[in-house]
């Protein structure tokens, strides 16, 4: 019988651009067994994901950390997300006000696009709402269709 959920230990990472290296050798390790398309596809959130966390909130200062959650829901959707250390004063979103010119012409600020494109659906929730002490951005994916998740799979798997 196939499990329909697992959990994987969080990871953390230091809040360096740095670590986006280790961020998608984790993540391959940690999926495994499963198609490639989502291995890749994930890879791709998780970069954009993590590069974010790093580059606009504390998590990219001094002793900041990033925090990484993998979860596999009802046999065909994999969640992930990350935890920054807050700071930024903002919420993640896709700008919304630009010209396709304007759009043409950015070079900054399509990740988000990029993961909403990408993912079945994406969000955030703040970690603290009264403050602005972190916030959880996460991306769920489902699987290609008719695949379905490795033989074996624990319900809850340790990355360490």
């Amino acid at each position: 019988m196939s499990v329909r959920r697992a959990f994987w230990e969080h990871r953390t990472y230091p809040g360096d651009l740095a670590q986006l290296r280790q961020v998608r050798r984790d993540l391959a390790a940690d999926l495994a067994g499963f198609s490639d398309e989502a291995v890749e596809t994930l890879t791709l959130c998780a970069s954009e994901l993590f590069a974010n966390a790093c580059k606009y909130t504390a998590s990219g200062q001094e002793d900041g950390q990033v925090l990484r959650t993998l979860c596999l829901r009802r046999g065909r959707l994999l969640r992930l997300g990350f935890t920054d250390d807050g700071g930024s004063g903002r919420i993640p979103a896709i700008p919304a006000e630009r010209s396709d010119d304007e759009w043409d012409w950015a070079e900054g600020q399509r990740g988000l696009l990029m993961v909403q494109e990408l993912s079945t659906a994406w969000g955030y929730s703040r970690t603290c709402p009264w403050a602005d002490l972190g916030t959880h951005t996460w991306a769920l994916i489902s699987l290609p269709e008719g695949t379905a998740p490795p033989p074996g799979l624990k319900p809850y798997i340790f990355t360490r």
